[in-house]
């Protein structure tokens, strides 16, 4: 199950999982409610959150993983968005392992100083105003992905002007979850070049599933031979050379 960074269209995933197929896996990706494939009607009217997309989509899909391939083991391959919200899955305990990149707290306050300004921008100006303006937040005029549903926008801003990402809503909107007792091995995998999801937010978000047995893991471009890994291109064909970390981490787990 490969699960998307928020506003990321399945189509991203392609390649990566097409690669992930040939070496004998069954994969799935999908569109999370508001973007792409899994947008009906105008997304002013969409009233898709985050929340709703751990708490409904990420179920579903499993779901019907398990539909289509039954009597296997199921594992978990999130970027960003897709591995944070996995602690929502009423279904989680389901999975056998599950395999980060580039997922962490999002914290604003540890980032550093120049992308920090950016990324307050982006949250707290950029957000509301678009928002308030369009209703809906056009996140692709900032490089940011898809055009984003007004609802799971300003609950992105507000996880990422909290500590803990989803931590910011529990015992608020989130009165159920698994963080608490989620016991799957799970490695996070993130770029040192990354402004985002740097060592900080990745332990943090890491710490948030206080009983999965976790390792981090930083990639450093110059090490790797990638001219740039950042918080996108994992997938990507570029940095194709890195993908048989997931396959070694799947093996591991299988």
């Amino acid at each position: 199950m490969i699960a998307p960074a928020t506003g990321i269209k399945q189509t991203y995933y392609y390649a990566f999982a097409s690669w992930l197929a040939q070496q004998g896996f069954c994969t799935i990706t999908y569109d999370n409610r508001g973007i792409g494939q899994s947008l009906n009607g105008s997304i002013r009217e969409c009233p898709a959150t985050l929340q709703d997309w751990g708490e409904l989509d990420m179920p579903a899909v499993l779901e019907t993983l398990i539909k289509q391939v039954p009597d296997t083991k199921y594992h978990l391959i999130g970027h960003s968005a897709g591995g944070q919200l996995t602690g929502l899955m009423h279904n989680a305990s389901g999975l056998s392992s599950m395999f980060n990149f580039a997922c962490s707290s999002g914290n604003i306050s540890q980032m550093n100083y120049t992308f920090k300004l950016q990324a307050w921008f982006f949250m707290n100006v950029f957000i509301p105003f678009s928002n308030l303006a369009f209703g809906h937040t056009k996140s692709h005029w900032m490089g940011m992905g898809e055009p984003l549903p007004k609802a799971a926008a300003q609950q992105w801003a507000r996880w990422c002007n909290g500590n803990g990402y989803v931590k910011t809503d529990f015992g608020k909107s989130i009165k159920n979850h698994n963080y608490d007792s989620l016991q799957l091995p799970s490695l996070w995998l993130h770029a040192q070049d990354d402004d985002i999801a740097n060592h900080a937010n990745v332990l943090e978000m890491k710490n948030v599933y206080r009983k999965s047995e976790s390792k981090i893991i930083s990639l450093n471009p110059l090490e790797t031979g990638n001219n740039s890994i950042g918080h996108m291109g994992y997938f990507s064909r570029s940095c194709s050379n890195l993908w048989p970390l997931v396959l070694d981490w799947l093996e591991q787990h299988k």
